[in-house]
């Protein structure tokens, strides 16, 4: 099973982005989305930014995961 995490983006760099994702701050590949900015929510696997998610997405994500813990 693969999981994927939702996360906030903090801060681009040049193909990298910081996301802080429940607090931990991580610094992860983005060059697979354009025009990421600041504050934006993004879904990431194994250090890659994967795919741009709404802020609903991000907080469906979190119910859904905090439900199985």
């Amino acid at each position: 099973m693969c999981v994927g995490l939702s996360a906030k983006v903090v801060k681009i760099g040049d193909g990298v982005a910081i996301i802080d994702a429940g607090g931990a701050k991580r610094e992860v590949s983005s060059q697979l989305i354009q025009d990421l900015e600041p504050g934006d929510y993004v879904m990431v696997h194994a250090g890659v930014a994967i795919a741009k998610i709404t802020d609903e997405d991000e907080s469906e994500t979190d119910e859904l995961l905090e439900g199985l813990l």
